[in-house]
């Protein structure tokens, strides 16, 4: 079975903007021309917000192009069921990051064998699904 590898704002940002904060497994998942890749719907919306507000060299126009030209990436809408699961991660404090988790959780729910490319601490001390970085 393939693993999914979902990719969480920093994860996508850095990478694409070569960042050296981004981990050595998450960045060798990320170059494999034969991953799978999932974007949550709301870490572009994250992403674009950030890249609006000058946080990173990239235009949005820019990073909507590298989204758009990636094969491998497939971007996940924020829907009721998502949102659903999100409530109920009350381990994870902040909205955005549970929405990210309950991505991973319901793709997990559909028999999808998926991990998160992450260093959010929360995420990771929540010890509620698998993490590379």
């Amino acid at each position: 079975m393939v693993t999914k590898n979902t990719l969480d704002t920093h994860t996508l940002l850095w990478f694409l903007a070569d960042d050296p904060r981004l981990g050595p497994n998450a960045g060798a998942v990320l170059e494999d021309p034969e991953s799978e890749l999932v974007l949550p719907a709301i870490v572009l919306a994250e992403a674009c917000w950030i890249v609006q507000r000058g946080r990173i060299a990239l235009s949005v126009l820019d990073l909507l192009a590298a989204i758009d030209a990636d094969p491998r990436i497939q971007v996940v809408a924020l829907d009721r069921t998502i949102i659903e699961r999100s409530v109920g991660l009350t381990a994870i404090g902040e909205m955005h990051d549970r929405q990210i988790v309950a991505t991973v959780l319901v793709l997990q729910d559909k028999g999808e064998t998926v991990r998160l490319l992450t260093a959010d601490r929360d995420i990771t001390a929540s010890g509620v699904i698998p993490i590379i970085w």
